[in-house]
């Protein structure tokens, strides 16, 4: 349980170091906010699914999960959901690599200060 707060505080301290000092973070976090939501709205509207189970069937496409327990019935939702898979998992991969690298960072420089 102990370890669960300490990575925890580490994401949480990520989050909030990216969103202080990189640009490139927080238009990542921004351009992934505006996707799950407009996709939720989407969801929520044509398919009229709850707007837990759109915000669901979006973050489990834009991960790549895709358990397929919701599936879209419009061929209009199915050309939606092909373009937002394509933004969605570029965007998903570019934020967990940038996510990441300034953990990394974080961590490299705490070891660089605890030798002095």
């Amino acid at each position: 349980m102990i370890s669960f707060f300490i990575t925890f505080y580490r994401f949480v301290k990520t989050l909030i170091n990216g969103i202080k000092k990189d640009s490139e973070f927080r238009f990542l976090l921004f351009f992934i906010l505006i996707l799950l939501i407009g996709s939720t709205i989407f969801y929520t509207n044509i398919e009229n699914w709850s707007i837990i189970d759109s915000l669901y069937f979006s973050v489990m496409t834009m991960a790549t999960i895709g358990y397929g327990d919701f599936v879209p019935t419009t061929d209009f939702s199915k050309i939606y959901t092909i373009i937002y898979t394509f933004l969605s998992i570029g965007t998903f991969v570019a934020f967990t690599a940038k996510s990441i690298s300034l953990t990394y960072d974080n961590h490299t420089s705490l070891k660089k200060r605890l030798k002095k």
